[in-house]
């Protein structure tokens, strides 16, 4: 009888984290498809240029999450949320700039 595996344990990167399970399974699919677009493609019935903009959204997502220069959490939720596409560029400056706003008077207040 085969000796049971060992599990490995693994400090996972924080920007992993940020992935959704649809993007992990997207990921997983990607690496057995061997990084095929058109099989991937094939796979989920789109086109190639789609497959192509899911894997640019998930990069984007992906450097945002580890961008060592974000330092503020909400910065970096934003980035992410753009990446996702989950609201706009226009909408994460306005929303990070009344975060910046609201962070200047809570600093003043303690003064």
């Amino acid at each position: 009888m085969p000796e049971a595996q060992e599990t490995k344990s693994i400090n996972a990167p924080p920007w992993l984290s940020e992935l959704t399970a649809e993007d992990l399974h997207f990921i997983r699919r990607f690496v057995i498809a061997s990084g095929s677009f058109k099989a991937i493609a094939a796979e989920y019935g789109v086109s190639y240029p789609t497959v192509r903009g899911r894997l640019d959204r998930l990069i984007t997502k992906i450097h945002a999450a580890e961008n060592a220069q974000i330092r503020d959490p909400f910065d970096r939720t934003l980035r992410v949320l753009v990446a996702e596409g989950a609201i706009s560029d226009t909408v994460a400056r306005r929303l990070f700039k009344a975060h910046q706003a609201t962070k200047t008077l809570t600093q003043e207040k303690k003064r």
